[in-house]
């Protein structure tokens, strides 16, 4: 296999000195990448201290501050405004990447019509993982999921986690959306990756994305996010997401992988989970099976909710305002 991650640019966000440990062996991991990319970026998040923290450990890298909207769509313009590299790469501040992680990635990029390519996230978790939690939302906690791809080929997007795309995509698309993503206090949104992928297809027809099972990156789970609020929470926010992403890109197709999941996926799941309680004996078996399921009503929930506020306000940005559709939800913040 040919090494390819020469003049590629690796960025890393960060917005909180909570997890600067998380930081600290996210770019260790880097460091021992082989082989290594040309430069690192390190964007904090609107946090002096955070940056200046930074900048004192990590004096051979590049840290800057995220100049545009709070949130982790706008850290990552930041930093790709930054970066040189043709081929850029990110990586999140609490996931740490094998050695190889980049090189196998990358190696796909060598073909023109490789827009980027992504790896798998394994769950590093911190704390015990529940029984009731299904293998199908592991991308509540941003893995892989069952159901996922398990083998090299296309797929429809990328997550953000452990991903690399080549600046030209950037050039021809623009950026992240800033009204989709992570914010420092907000709902743990998403869809910013899925939406940029697909504004990429449009604009490139010919381009796709690749699935690499060897690129592995291992995602920390804290405990905080193994609890069934959280697990409810971010279905709904998923549902939100979705809803605004549809609306961003007035295009049905852009949830036709969530309709096959759902179908192909959910179904086999629920049953899979009175199969272990009936004849295996395992009673967090029903378990499994509520959380499929509720998990689907509260994103079918949230889709709905969010369909609302962009039928009664289509112009502006509703999902960073108040809305008299949305039901109030206690604040769960700073779960980026």
């Amino acid at each position: 296999m040919k090494d390819s991650s020469a003049n590629t640019s690796l960025i890393i966000c960060a917005h909180t000195l909570e997890r600067w440990q998380d930081l600290l062996e996210s770019v260790a991991s880097v460091r021992r990448l082989e082989p290594p990319p040309d430069e690192i970026v390190v964007v904090v998040d609107h946090n002096a201290e955070l940056k200046a923290r930074a900048e004192a450990q990590f004096v051979d890298l590049l840290v800057i501050e995220n100049r545009n909207r709070r949130g982790l769509s706008g850290a990552r313009n930041s930093g790709i405004a930054a970066s040189r590299g043709s081929l850029i790469a990110f990586l999140d501040d609490d996931a740490i990447a094998e050695p190889r992680w980049l090189a196998y990635m990358s190696s796909h990029c060598d073909r023109p019509e490789v827009l980027g390519a992504m790896g798998r996230i394994e769950p590093l978790w911190l704390g015990p993982r529940p029984r009731w939690f299904p293998d199908e939302f592991l991308w509540v906690v941003g893995c892989t999921y069952l159901g996922h791809p398990d083998k090299v080929g296309p797929v429809r997007s990328l997550l953000g986690c452990g991903m690399c795309l080549r600046r030209e995509v950037f050039e021809k698309v623009g950026g992240f959306n800033a009204a989709l993503g992570r914010t420092q206090k907000s709902l743990p949104m998403s869809g910013e990756e899925t939406e940029l992928c697909i504004r990429a297809r449009k604009a490139i027809p010919a381009g796709e994305f690749i699935f690499e099972p060897r690129a592995v990156v291992r995602h920390r789970i804290p405990a905080k996010r193994l609890t069934q609020r959280y697990f409810w929470l971010r279905c709904y926010a998923e549902g939100l997401s979705k809803a605004y992403m549809s609306a961003l890109l007035r295009s049905r197709q852009a949830l036709s992988a969530e309709r096959t999941y759902v179908w192909r996926v959910l179904s086999r799941g629920v049953v899979r989970g009175f199969g272990d309680a009936i004849l295996r004996a395992d009673a967090e078996g029903l378990g499994r099976a509520f959380a499929i399921t509720a998990g689907l009503a509260c994103s079918i929930g949230g889709f709905i909710i969010g369909k609302l506020e962009t039928v009664a306000n289509p112009i502006n940005l509703p999902w960073r305002q108040k809305s008299a559709f949305r039901p109030r939800i206690r604040a769960l913040t700073r779960f980026r």
